[in-house]
């Protein structure tokens, strides 16, 4: 059944399993292990030239008439070298890689908080002009339209759902802030992704605001829903009622709030959401090759995937990095406040009820999971995508295959060491 192998696609955007089990849900990234090679650009910034510094005439004894004036030796006028970055270690590693994983290739690209985009390297079949299907790491994405709607008045990101919509009343103490850090209290992907009273989620039929009033208000699933801030629960349609709340409490689509909020500011061109779950994909956790860089084999829907749906290039999202490290700001242009971005950052479950998203090491903020031993935070997708940043160092890497969780997990597990060495090597 489709619903079912796509479900389970988004089953395995959860919690924090290890990455070296194929079929784990999607897991916050492990520890690392090497690095590749990369020419990169110059610094943002233009080098800074020092005038030569002249002196005042110096006083001298009354006997003398006249006092040449001291003129000092000019400074350095050398401009600053711009940062090099080597990368050369990744290569081998993500070329033996897909190789043994018999992978149809790979993509990464590496953003530096004050020098832009440091590394941009593909394999296989991959290049800078290839659309992938990201699973759940639309989920920082969507977060960032929420908050932005927050820091524009039009939404309380900590007051009811029922505030904004008159379906709220169906769980009428959920807010958004619970919905995106998946703890509403409803009914997760785990332990069933096919869970039937939300299946409406998967389908590209209907509306986005139809699905989400039929999720809130459904009578089937009493005996399953909790108190919101009491239990992590990751993903499912808690995701999708987040988005319609976001077209309600601006009277815009969430395909024109994707364009407004990000596409535009950011100078994206790939930048789509869709729910192709039910329309392509036979292969349980793995990637739909249908699609295939194709976004004309999904049919169009009023009905997106705010948690799964979205499909991008690398360097698209390469530039949604660069505005989580940028304090929300992609060029001159505030996608989302800083405050907003410091707490989709921020370990939300262990701040508002002691939790912990599987384990004790393992944190989650708003469409990011944290890493409570590393500091590392990430966006695993189900598909094999893996976004992390790492904020005390100021850089991030976007990985991205086309396989599973599993796969995508190991690969950037032997990736976050050399990723790091030759950023902190170039400074």
């Amino acid at each position: 059944m489709a619903f079912l192998s796509v479900a389970a696609l988004l089953g395995a955007a959860c919690s924090g399993s290890e990455a070296g089990d194929s079929a784990s849900t999607e897991p916050p990234p492990t520890d690392p292990a090497a690095t590749e090679p990369a020419v990169t650009d110059p610094p943002d910034a233009e080098p800074v030239v020092s005038e030569p510094a002249v002196s005042e005439p110096v006083g001298t004894d009354a006997s003398a008439e006249t006092t040449a004036p001291e003129v000092t030796a000019p400074e350095s006028t050398a401009a600053a070298a711009p940062a090099v970055y080597d990368f050369s270690a990744i290569g081998p590693i993500v070329d033996g890689f897909v190789a043994e994983e018999g992978l149809n290739g790979a993509g990464l690209i590496v953003v530096d908080r004050d020098d832009g985009v440091v590394h941009e390297q593909y394999w296989g079949e991959f290049g800078t002009d290839r659309v992938s299907l990201i699973a759940s790491s639309s989920k920082m994405i969507s977060a960032s339209i929420l908050w932005r709607l927050d820091d524009d008045g039009m939404l309380d990101m900590d007051a009811p759902v029922a505030d904004v919509v008159e379906w709220g009343v169906g769980n009428p103490d959920v807010t958004p802030a619970q919905l995106i850090s998946n703890s509403s209290g409803l009914v997760g992907l785990l332990p069933d992704p096919t869970y039937a009273p939300y299946l409406c989620q998967y389908i590209a039929t209907g509306t986005l605001q139809q699905c989400a009033e039929q999720i809130f208000t459904t009578a089937e699933d009493d005996a399953d829903v909790i108190q919101p801030d009491t239990e992590f629960r990751y993903g499912g349609a808690q995701w999708t009622v987040a988005g319609a709340v976001a077209e309600a409490a601006s009277g815009k689509t969430w395909a024109g709030l994707v364009d407004e909020f990000v596409t535009q500011p950011c100078g994206l061109e790939s930048l789509q959401y869709n729910n192709h779950f039910a329309q392509i994909g036979v292969g349980g956790f793995d990637y739909p090759v249908e699609f295939n860089s194709d976004p004309s084999t999904l049919a169009a829907t009023d009905n997106p995937n705010p948690e799964g749906g979205a499909y991008v290039t690398v360097p698209d999202y390469g530039q949604l990095m660069l505005m989580q490290l940028r304090g929300g700001m992609c060029g001159d242009v505030e996608v989302v406040s800083s405050e907003a971005i410091e707490r989709m950052h921020a370990d939300r479950i262990a701040e508002a009820y002691d939790g912990d998203a599987g384990d004790a090491t393992t944190g989650y903020g708003m469409g990011w999971w944290v890493d409570r031993d590393s500091g590392r935070i990430s966006d695993n997708g189900a598909y094999g995508t893996v976004p992390w940043l790492d904020l005390d160092g100021g850089f991030g890497a976007y990985l991205v295959v086309e396989a599973n969780t599993g796969v995508g997990g190991n690969l950037a597990a032997l990736l976050y060491e050399p990723v790091e060495a030759a950023v902190l090597a170039a400074r």
